[in-house]
């Protein structure tokens, strides 16, 4: 059975979600701005998670076939999902912090601000330059007649540290973002 790894009627959706983004940063409701940015980034945080501790773990645990039919399903459903809600939370938050005169801070309140940065900006690269990419190897792979078993277990097994690293940064900016939240 082949699925279609792209399936062009999700863009429309990203691309509803970006108009949502310029229309909140244009708009200059502060509280429309932060709507999209707490949403968008729950999103993601929530869907990285759940991937990482939940999804992940039954996916290893599974039988090849089984685990091909789960791949195959998921990585469409994600391959415009995760990237357009790490571009929201980023875009939306910056804007935010600007708006709200965080980017003005003193030394060392500012560096939460950099925290963040550093961490939205670690896991948007991540995402897009490494997770995304062998989401779509590894299924392009599992299409195949005789899938490289040994060659997806590789990729697969750094893959999963990479996971890990942004489960690890994701509850990182939860907690920077309740201290901002809270006042820095």
């Amino acid at each position: 059975m082949q699925v279609n790894l792209i399936r062009w009627r999700y863009l429309w959706y990203a691309v509803a979600a970006l108009v949502v983004l310029v229309f909140a940063i244009l708009y200059g409701s502060l509280w429309f701005l932060n709507w999209v940015h707490v949403m968008s980034g729950v999103l993601w945080t929530g869907i990285d998670l759940f991937m990482g501790f939940v999804i992940g773990p039954i996916i290893r645990s599974v039988p090849i076939p089984v685990r091909k039919e789960i791949i195959t399903r998921l990585t469409p459903v994600t391959l415009f999902l995760l990237p357009t809600l790490s571009i929201l939370t980023g875009t939306a938050g910056w804007f935010l912090a600007v708006r709200m005169g965080f980017t003005q801070l003193p030394w060392p309140q500012f560096g939460w601000i950099v925290a963040a940065l550093v961490l939205i900006t670690l896991m948007t690269i991540q995402g897009l330059g490494y997770l995304l990419p062998t989401s779509v190897r590894v299924c392009l792979e599992l299409q195949k007649p005789n899938p490289d078993g040994p060659k997806i277990g590789r990729t697969m097994s750094r893959f999963y540290y990479v996971v890990a690293s942004q489960g690890v940064m994701q509850v990182a900016i939860i907690i920077v973002m309740a201290r901002l939240a809270t006042g820095v």
